[in-house]
């Protein structure tokens, strides 16, 4: 089966929904991630009492909730939202915890656009394992930054995906730019 070109014609009519398939994020080398040994604690919990947010990538604090980077992330600057409360589903938090959620989503986008100027944002939460959660006892929402270029032959070839910018760069970049956003 061949994917249509966009605004691929069937029987004489356009398909717009064929877009939908046309366009994927691959990320072969998280498969080893997904599937390996999971530590028994939290990572969110662990990080968050560490007391030092540089080390743990915690790059925002808020009330109820927090923004991460990602330490396996589909591109630079992927970050994910949680609360600080440990619970599985965004069935659980509290209502103030639900909009914080979705509040540092939009500050986190609003932080990249400053930091990295992406031409557009993947986020998404994966509740349980099945829905693909790597982490699936405390509930977060994926923040990934999108290029057009953002994929290249290197996850195909070598199974190894090439991030140009270490997570402690992404960690200061993306730390001045909550900063500066949340000042402007």
């Amino acid at each position: 089966m061949s994917a249509l070109p966009r605004g691929g014609m069937i029987g004489g009519g356009h398909l717009e929904s064929a877009r939908v398939s046309e366009e994927r994020l691959w990320a072969p080398w998280r498969l080893d991630y997904i599937q390996g040994p999971k530590p028994d604690e939290c990572i969110f919990c662990t990080h968050l009492a560490a007391g030092d947010d540089e080390h743990a990538h915690i790059v925002h604090r808020g009330a109820g909730c927090f923004v991460i980077l990602n330490a396996f992330p589909y591109n630079n600057g992927h970050v994910m939202v949680a609360p600080y409360r440990h619970v599985p589903s965004i069935e659980q938090l509290e209502e103030p915890e639900l909009l914080e959620l979705m509040t540092l989503a939009r500050g986190s986008l609003a932080a990249m656009r400053t930091a990295y100027g992406p031409e557009g944002f993947n986020l998404g939460i994966n509740q349980g394992k099945i829905a693909g959660a790597g982490v699936e006892d405390h509930v977060h929402l994926h923040v990934v930054p999108r290029w057009g270029a953002d994929t290249n032959f290197m996850p195909v070839i070598a199974d190894t995906r090439v991030l140009p910018q270490s997570l402690a760069d992404s960690y200061r970049v993306l730390t001045k730019a909550f900063t500066e956003n949340a000042s402007a």
